[in-house]
């Protein structure tokens, strides 16, 4: 992953407080490749995903609810410690535990197969003077505030086009966007310059040892009915420098463990590590484009290539944004690319079930909120 010095993406105009614009393409077997510019700074991020082995992938880079989990640890984190500073409350040692859960049930072929999104659990530990129903409280609102928030507690239906072999058409049963299709960036991508990174370091880092964990196994992602639970977990604490280091593993089934960094873009508009809104929308889009894959996989299709461009439109930090208020998010925007020699009724199949069982699609159309827990040892 990378910060890109010269590029042709922009981001879309802004709606809510933060809009994010995301161009990905499919690579070789289950590899995928983001590029993304937000309204919040000057730096288009690259950023790139793979899958495990229960997906017939390598872990060359983070699997796309690792994305999702270090967005989310980033947005709250964020706004837990600037609602501390507001409120003249000092954190020491801030600690914050994430666990995801998804399910998918039933049989692809069939088209009953469906992914889903449980609540959020977070655990929020540090060391403190302030008194504990002050720290709840303090949590409670910081969360509640948080750009991600907003895309959670709101049952929103995300939108859609279609284009098929370059010919734009109807997305069948799937909602449209109003506006239109967009560009194509199929040949835009060789247009991007790479820089290296201001924290000189890799941003996203696959460790070499990741956490035992109890899992039974099951059948794997490529099965054609699933009864499944996954669990993702992430633990996210601050550097010195102000820098967020962010650990995620895929606990169920047993998986890799990858170190994202993030960090806000400062006052010039410079960013350190990718923003909370950046893995935001990487993790959706890169979720989305594996169940392309893994419904051509399974319906053995030819899918020669697949792109995306999503906007996401989210409302600033209620605290770290400045507003002090709490903001809403919009649907989620898919321009759908798709490249393949079974022409545009599987196209808009393979559209229907990609939606359908996208565990991150499916947690933008569940109302969910995140349960939340406090800990200051004495």
């Amino acid at each position: 992953m990378d910060v890109t010095a010269a590029h042709p993406l922009r981001p879309p105009e802004n709606r809510r407080g933060t809009a994010v614009r995301v161009w990905a393409r499919s690579l070789a077997g289950m590899q995928k490749e983001v590029l993304v510019a937000t309204t919040l700074g000057d730096e288009v991020w690259r950023l790139a995903s793979d899958e495990g082995g229960d997906l017939n992938g390598y872990d060359e880079a983070p699997f796309p609810l690792g994305h999702m989990a270090a967005g989310m640890l980033a947005s709250y984190t964020t706004e837990v410690r600037a609602l501390a500073h507001r409120r003249g409350v000092e954190l020491r040692d801030l600690r914050l535990t994430l666990d995801n859960y998804y399910t998918m049930e039933g049989s692809a072929l069939r088209s009953t197969m469906v992914g889903g999104a449980l609540a959020p659990e977070l655990t929020v530990e540090c060391h403190t003077d302030a008194a504990a129903d002050v720290l709840r409280g303090l949590v409670s609102d910081a969360v509640y505030a948080s750009p991600v928030d907003a895309l959670l507690r709101a049952a929103l239906t995300s939108v859609f086009t279609l284009t098929v072999n370059g010919r734009p058409c109807g997305t069948g049963a799937m909602p449209e966007c109003a506006d239109g299709c967009a560009a194509d960036p199929r040949d835009l991508f060789t247009d991007v310059e790479v820089a290296s990174s201001p924290v000189h370091q890799p941003l996203v880092q696959l460790l070499p040892e990741a956490d035992p964990v109890d899992d039974v196994g099951d059948d794997g992602g490529l099965t054609e009915t699933q009864n499944r639970l996954l669990h993702v977990r992430g633990v996210c604490t601050v550097r010195e420098d102000g820098v967020k280091e962010i650990v995620v593993q895929l606990r169920k089934p047993a998986g890799a463990a990858f170190r994202f960094l993030s960090d806000e873009p400062q006052r010039d508009g410079s960013g350190r590590a990718p923003d909370a809104a950046s893995y935001l929308a990487a993790g959706i889009a890169f979720c989305f484009m594996t169940q392309f894959g893994r419904y051509a996989a399974i319906a053995r299709k030819s899918l020669e290539n697949y792109r995306l461009v999503q906007d996401l439109h989210l409302p600033q930090g209620g605290a770290s944004g400045g507003p002090g208020t709490v903001g809403s998010a919009d649907p989620v925007e898919t321009h759908v690319f798709l490249e393949t020699e079974h022409g545009e009724e599987f196209g808009q199949q393979a559209l229907a079930m990609s939606e359908q069982t996208c565990f991150l699609h499916a947690m933008c159309r569940s109302a969910l909120e995140t349960r939340i827990r406090v800990l200051s040892p004495t």
